[in-house]
């Protein structure tokens, strides 16, 4: 006899919370169809980079952001960091 999905829904209601959360993360996997939890982050995560940098892409050619040579960014930190240095002796 199929299951009534008010019934499975009622009884998983029920559930105390570690079980709900057991359930709802087997339900979530069951989802998934073969893809992993580490390859749909790893997605997410690629996307996110991307959209990334098309963001700072579009802040240097627009003008918002002006681009610093890696050379004046180390200086200015290694200054930052003697003047902190310093100051905590």
């Amino acid at each position: 006899m199929p299951l009534d999905y008010k019934d499975v829904q009622s009884t998983a209601l029920h559930l105390d919370e570690n079980q709900r959360a057991e359930l709802a993360k087997k339900l979530i996997d069951s989802l998934d169809k073969g893809i992993s939890h580490d390859q749909v982050m790893e997605e997410n995560l690629d996307q996110a980079w991307e959209d990334e940098i098309k963001r700072r892409k579009a802040d240097i050619q627009s003008g918002y952001v002006k681009p610093i040579a890696g050379e004046e960014v180390h200086k200015a930190a290694r200054e930052l960091l003697k003047n902190d240095i310093s100051i905590s002796s």
